[in-house]
């Protein structure tokens, strides 16, 4: 059940937010958090976490530019320091680095002052793990995850928000997703995604057009992997006896390996396919989730379904507009300016509803203003 809204691309920014910096951003998140809690109700305030637009807002607000990568980690890390779910009802788990790990245990932990079945939380934990998985493993557009975090309320209600990085271009691309009514994890999981930057080539194993592959290559499983050792085996067999070009050319230095793919697989990661096998996976879903089933055993599979059996996956970045200023003059596609303005008067209602100090608030309410006029300008 998940429902994603949006990728945004922004530029990696070093350094950590200064300790009183972030400390007013605690502050400020968790007031307007409230504030929208109070006035709109959980399932909002999780509707306007997965909406890019308002959450760039938001940072804004925070106290960001527009375009820092660090928007998500520190505006995330502010908002869980900031949020106690015995007092809002939601839980803020996960988060950069290793305490992204942290997300199932944390989900497991929240279970009984939410009250929720053991079956409910597998459940969240699962949706958990299959968000990262499919982000970094079947949307492969060069981003490597590194932030993950996940918006839990006290219904079972959920929303993702996690980063990933480019180390090439040094961008970062984050994602959101929201629990909704789509029960296919893999079958068009996109509502809006928005970013700067256009990868001129990504594999997207979430795209309809990938549909035939998605079933290719669970079938090339099914049927046991052995017989596709041929397209990776690093020394394929050679007759002794049959004479080859290194006999006519001996100056000439022959790579030992003439990959048909662009990918190769060692024996080791090959063995991972031959333990699918002997799981026989029901679905592409179930294969893609099984334990060392990463990006270059899903390209690999997605590469043969398309070389033998003519099944090819989209090569189509999953973008739909640029980002906010990008996008204004209406192209490549045009911003939803009636969903941006009610994400901005959102957040100004929030403002004021907020309870800060007179200072703080008006601060706040100037960051949005001057964040209004430059995407009007």
């Amino acid at each position: 059940m998940s429902h994603r809204s949006g990728i945004s691309n922004l530029p990696l920014h070093g350094g950590k937010a200064p300790r009183w910096l972030f400390q007013r951003m605690v502050k400020l998140a968790g007031a307007v958090a409230e504030a929208v809690i109070l006035e709109y109700g959980l399932n909002e305030f999780l509707h306007r976490i997965s909406d890019p637009h308002w959450f760039q807002a938001f940072s804004c607000v925070l106290g960001f530019d527009w375009h820092s990568s660090g928007t998500t980690t520190t505006t995330c890390g502010a908002l869980k320091t900031a949020i106690n779910p015995e007092v809002h009802g939601i839980l803020v788990a996960g988060g950069k680095g290793r305490a992204s790990r942290q997300t199932p245990h944390e989900i497991q932990d929240i279970g009984e002052i939410f009250s929720l079945s053991e079956k409910k939380l597998d459940e969240l934990a699962y949706s958990s793990k299959i968000s990262a998985k499919i982000d970094n493993s079947c949307i492969q557009d060069g981003y490597q995850l590194y932030h993950h975090v996940f918006f839990l309320t006290e219904k079972g209600g959920w929303a993702v928000v996690q980063q990933g990085m480019n180390k090439s271009t040094r961008y970062a691309r984050r994602y959101h997703w929201l629990s909704d009514s789509v029960e296919d994890y893999l079958n068009e999981p996109h509502n809006g995604i928005c970013c700067d930057i256009q990868e001129k080539k990504s594999l997207d194993m979430t795209s309809p057009l990938s549909f035939d592959a998605q079933q290719t290559s669970l079938d090339l499983i099914l049927d046991n992997p052995d017989h596709l050792w041929k397209y990776f085996s690093k020394k394929p067999h050679i007759d002794l006896k049959q004479a080859s070009l290194d006999n006519f050319c001996p100056e000439l230095t022959l790579p030992s390996h003439h990959p048909v793919l662009d990918t190769d697989l060692s024996p080791r990661e090959f063995e991972v396919l031959k333990n699918a096998w002997e799981l026989q996976p029901d679905s592409y879903e179930e294969l893609i989730s099984l334990k060392g089933m990463g990006p270059k055993k899903i390209r690999a599979l997605a590469l043969i379904s398309d070389l033998v059996y003519g099944d090819s996956p989209s090569w189509n970045d999953p973008v739909k507009y640029s980002f906010t200023h990008g996008g204004k003059d209406g192209f490549p596609y045009p911003v939803d300016r009636e969903v941006y303005d009610h994400s901005i008067q959102t957040i100004k209602d929030s403002l004021e509803e907020a309870k800060l100090e007179k200072k703080d608030k008006y601060q706040a309410i100037k960051r949005l203003e001057n964040l209004i006029q430059s995407d009007n300008n």
